[in-house]
Parts: structure tokens; sequence; C-alpha cells
């Protein structure tokens, strides 16, 4: 793949989410997406095989926001809670906002990919949020018999689900507050160290 330092690779994803967010993957043409990007056609066949190619760097591209978000935001806060409240707040913000594209990726991935490739995408996310249980359980803010791997994919998982069941699914039977707070509270007697 060539580099993508000249920014073009970036330009073409985000013209890309952008596109497919408004008109939908089937509506959506390669020639809308480089139109919208400012690249030519053919600079999208350097990265990009075809339309459907797009899905696994989108969904990459979606976690890598979310755990940027995440991350600028922790900044100077000390406890575990306070990183699990920005986890959930960050992950409702991204799935309000990108909705369709994450209906697309989980659609997309699930019938052109394995589960391998979504493990592969989820990696650096997992990994942080390990480091993140297993220094938490060295301070005593959370119990210690747990397995610190599946925990981490259990809360990414728990989290986006409730996230893509309310704006997704419509599934809003209380207020968002209400909605996170519970999300957060179940963690928390799941976790916390008496």
């Amino acid at each position: 793949m060539p580099s993508s330092s000249d920014g073009k690779y970036e330009k073409i994803l985000k013209a890309a989410i952008d596109v497919i967010s408004e008109k939908g993957l089937d509506k959506t043409s390669i020639s809308d997406i480089v139109k919208k990007a400012g690249v030519a056609q053919g600079t999208f066949y350097l990265y990009f095989s075809s339309k459907k190619a797009l899905i696994p760097a989108i969904a990459d591209n979606l976690l890598t926001i979310t755990l940027e978000g995440i991350k600028e935001k922790i900044q100077g806060k000390e406890t575990f809670w306070d990183v699990l409240e920005i986890v959930i707040d960050e992950t409702f913000n991204i799935t309000d906002a990108h909705k369709d594209v994450i209906v697309l990726c989980y659609s997309g991935l699930a019938i052109d990919y394995s589960m391998e490739k979504w493990e592969l995408i989820y990696q650096p996310y997992y990994h942080w949020l390990e480091d993140l249980i297993t220094k938490a359980i060295k301070n005593n803010e959370i119990i210690s018999d747990i397995n610190v791997k599946w925990t981490a994919r259990i809360i990414i998982n728990l989290v986006e689900n409730a996230a893509e069941r309310f704006y997704i699914s419509h599934e809003q039977d209380d207020t968002l507050e209400v909605y996170k707070a519970e999300i957060f509270n179940f963690l928390k007697r799941s976790l916390f160290r008496t």
C-alpha cells in the first residue's frame, strides 16, 4: 500500500464516511467519494480494491477516533471509575454521530470478513483497557479475581451494545443520562472492590 503521508488515504476515508452516512453504501459510488475527497479515481484504487474494501478501514478509523477521544478526555483523571464514565460517554457520542456507518461496518464485516479481522481492529482498544484494568487492580480500585483480558472485552462490548441499542434500535425508554448511568452502575456493581 502506498504511503499515506500525503493524507490522501485519510481524505478518502473521511469522504467515504461522510458520503456513506448521507446516502448509504448502495447508493454511494466511488466517484462520489473521490469527488468529496478531492482526489482522482485512480488514487482511490491505490488504497482500496473496491467500495467494500472500505468497510474494515472505516471500522478501524472509527475505533481510532473513539480511543483518541477517550485518551484526550481522561487527561488528569485519576480513578478507573472516572475513565469508565468517559469510555461510556465517548462510545455514545461516536455511535450517535456515525450510526449509519456503524451499522454498515457490522453488516459488512459480518458478511465479508472474519471475526479475526474484527478482533485485529479491536486489539489496540482491548490492550489499552486491559492495562487500565490491571492498574485498577493494583490500586485496589476493583476486584482482583477476574480475567483481565475477558473483562476488557466484556466492558467494551457491553458499552457499545448499549449505545447501539439506544441510537440504532431506538430502545429509548429512558433518557440518555439514565441509560448511561445504568450501564455505569451495572459495571461498578460487577467490579467494585468493597
